[in-house]
């Protein structure tokens, strides 16, 4: 934090654990304990919590129900507080924010009918400001089967724009406070996640569940349950299983431009001819050095970075000292 104090150093991912088959509650729960873990190997290293936590943020999801996504970032950020507070003492009340970026989720989003993903993305964008989000993006319609189009793109932008500037929805801070239905449905899933979290420690704690695939087998069963629902029928979704037509909509796709990897190569070439390669091996050099001591690797990065080592050599020097994760079968 002295090297890079205005820097987040960490963005926990809970989008794409929800995207693999997590419940909202889940979601939730899962990027907590991921937190913790970085919290307590941090805290192992001599930092106390109250210096650095501040400093995390958090990349989560926004698909389905819309009042299910309300309560669960509702909840969320009690959970996260009292977590805080609890488990590591943290008390400066601008530590203890959920803090980050609230994202349409792809996996709510449909192939058959696409157009229907624009008016699914408005509500999603609208859950996320009713949530209180920070920050938002939404996925556009296009993403259940492309990157996007710079059209669909900008249809996203304006969906967001006309919730701000249109909608209302930057009129009041917190237009559902009082209501009794988000009240209950934020209290449930408060439970929710606790139990979620409870039944990981119980297991070992995230990192056992994540290395030994129980994690993983208990997501890839969920996102089966998931699907086989959607094909019965169970679970609705409009213009997939429930007034659907038979047309097939025409659909654009992103052209891919194989001269944007030709001029991405030439760069890099240039680069590697024109920077000190000697600068590059001393830095690269010094950031094994204090990986394989244990030490804060930052400073050294941040030199690497001067002296214009690629993100793949840095990452090279990280495979060196630590090997590579091998994903356990979850079958």
């Amino acid at each position: 934090m002295t090297t890079m104090p205005r820097t987040n150093p960490v963005s926990v991912c809970g989008y794409h654990i929800r995207e693999s088959g997590a419940t909202p509650a889940q979601e939730m729960a899962y990027a907590f304990l991921i937190a913790n873990a970085y919290i307590d190997e941090t805290a192992r290293r001599g930092y106390d919590p109250e210096e650095f936590v501040g400093r995390f943020s958090f990349n989560l999801n926004i698909f389905g129900n819309l009042w299910e996504q309300v309560a669960k970032f509702r909840a969320g950020r009690k959970v996260w507080a009292t977590n805080l507070k609890d488990k590591y003492g943290v008390q400066n009340p601008k530590n203890l924010m959920l803090r980050g970026l609230f994202a349409g989720g792809g996996s709510g989003l449909t192939k058959a009918e696409p157009e229907n993903n624009i008016m699914r993305g408005a509500f999603y964008g609208l859950a996320a400001a009713l949530a209180g989000a920070q920050t938002t993006a939404l996925c556009s319609f296009d993403e259940a089967y492309a990157i996007p189009t710079p059209r669909s793109a900008l249809l996203s932008l304006r969906t967001l724009q006309l919730l701000m500037d249109e909608v209302g929805m930057r009129d009041t801070v917190d237009p559902l406070a009082g209501s009794y239905f988000v009240e209950t449905l934020t209290k449930q899933m408060e439970e929710k996640i606790g139990e979620e979290m409870a039944e990981i420690e119980e297991h070992g704690g995230i990192v056992k569940a994540v290395a030994d695939g129980y994690m993983g087998r208990k997501l890839a069963r969920q996102a089966y349950e998931f699907e086989r629902d959607v094909q019965k029928g169970e679970l609705i979704k409009v213009g997939v299983n429930k007034y659907a037509t038979e047309e097939e909509a025409e659909v654009e796709l992103h052209q891919y431009e194989e001269a944007w990897g030709e001029h991405q190569i030439r760069d890099l070439k240039e680069l590697r001819r024109t920077r000190d390669a000697g600068a590059v091996a001393a830095s690269l050099g010094a950031l094994e050095q204090t990986a394989r001591k244990g030490d804060n690797v930052m400073p050294a990065l941040v030199e690497a970075c001067k002296a214009y080592a690629t993100v793949g050599e840095m990452a090279d020097v990280f495979r060196q000292v630590y090997g590579e994760f091998h994903e356990p079968s979850i079958f």
